[in-house]
């Protein structure tokens, strides 16, 4: 289903009156109710205390000797139990791979998961599309620095650059040994040429082409996995929670743009900033950040209407996810940590603390979207920084 034939058709399934529910958000967490006079709380979630109660109980256990023990004896057993199942059966299962029909590595179907939507084209497309843009239009307005609006080529002028200078070696933005275990290291490989305004103009989507050149891009790179047929992908976009209207804003990004593809989801990712957002000044304590990241899909799911593009989008979000790096120090949350609207320092919680209120809101969320016959959307974090 096309994206504007499918929204034709989820404006006339969802255009009956059956918004009867009612929200608020108590304590970082969203209350639902059947009716605005109702008292009944549907769907219910273990409030903060109970959940890191049950952590440091899980993490008790796992820290005990005895325990570690059972647990390093029976992964060796299971993997002496894998190698043997090796021995003897390996040969058998190579020949019926063989004897399969109009299978191999090359045509069974494999999914690209943990892939950024900024970086899901490979660095030799990247290099095709920006010296094509720089040929094809130079004059085009892509910029505005400095209290100057700049063209495309003039950019490049600034730059000291040509479309003959670039190479894949000059953009450097493939990932190498250097961004092991360094956070920084990997964001700034988003930098083409090591420049945040090649950034912007091409791999940016609120810019002030409206995010033109990276939906060009990413029809490319759908059109590539179409032509692969066998080639699924997991894309990753990032909500930040600073303001409300960054679901809109993506979601009509997404659907003007028509992107679409059988072989694409999309995964929202919140980067775990709060301190960076709290000293800027544009929230003031962590409830504001919960409320601009979960206030919106809530509203859309009790009325489709008043957010026909978001809820367009988010027929195709299978995930959301929680980024950072993973590997710094912090203090783990106890049952007698504040709450989001009193958390108005400059520390940003720990892990744990943004886990529960996405799991709390997100397990309510996906109950109201499932009672009304529409897609969910899984919790699905990683601490891949950590380890």
């Amino acid at each position: 289903m096309r994206i504007m034939t499918g929204y034709t058709y989820i404006c006339l399934k969802y255009c009956f009156p059956f918004f009867q529910h009612h929200f608020e958000m108590v304590d970082g967490v969203v209350h639902l109710y059947p009716s605005k006079d109702s008292k009944e709380r549907l769907f219910p979630v273990a409030d903060a205390t109970t959940f890191f109660t049950d952590m440091h109980y899980i993490l008790r256990v796992l820290a005990a000797g005895d325990i570690r023990t059972v647990c390093h004896h029976r992964l060796n057993l299971l993997e002496q139990k894998f190698n043997l199942h090796l021995m003897v059966n390996a040969d058998r299962e190579l020949l019926a791979q063989k004897a399969a029909p109009h299978r191999d590595f090359y045509n069974v179907r494999k999914v690209d998961t943990h892939v950024h939507h900024s970086a899901c084209m490979n660095q030799k497309h990247l290099l095709r599309f920006i010296k094509s843009k720089l040929k094809k239009e130079p004059d085009e307005v892509v910029i505005f620095r400095d209290g100057t609006y700049l063209t495309l080529k003039e950019v490049f002028e600034s730059l000291d650059l040509t479309g003959y200078d670039l190479n894949v070696d000059l953009l450097d933005v493939h990932a190498d040994k250097s961004t092991f275990h360094r956070f920084d290291k990997f964001n700034l490989k988003y930098n083409p040429c090591g420049q945040s305004r090649l950034r912007e103009i091409f791999l940016k989507q609120d810019n002030l082409i409206q995010g033109r050149f990276l939906a060009e891009l990413t029809k490319e790179v759908f059109a590539d996995l179409e032509a692969s047929k066998y080639q699924m992908a997991e894309y990753r976009i990032s909500i930040y929670g600073r303001k409300k209207s960054e679901w809109d804003q993506m979601a009509s990004w997404i659907v003007n743009n028509e992107l679409y593809s059988e072989n694409v989801v999309w995964l929202i990712q919140i980067p775990r900033i709060y301190n960076v957002y709290r000293e800027m000044g544009t929230i003031n304590s962590f409830q504001n950040l919960l409320d601009n990241i979960f206030l919106p899909l809530f509203e859309v799911t009790v009325d489709p209407s008043s957010h026909p593009q978001l809820h367009v989008f988010l027929e195709q979000v299978v995930g959301l996810d929680l980024v950072d790096d993973e590997s710094k120090p912090e203090r783990r949350p106890t049952k007698h940590m504040p709450t989001p609207e009193q958390w108005t320092n400059v520390f940003n919680p720990a892990y744990a603390y943004y886990v529960y209120y996405c799991y709390a809101n997100l397990y309510t969320l996906n109950k109201l979207r499932d009672s009304k016959g529409m897609t969910t959307i899984k919790l699905r974090p990683h601490c891949g920084e950590g380890w």
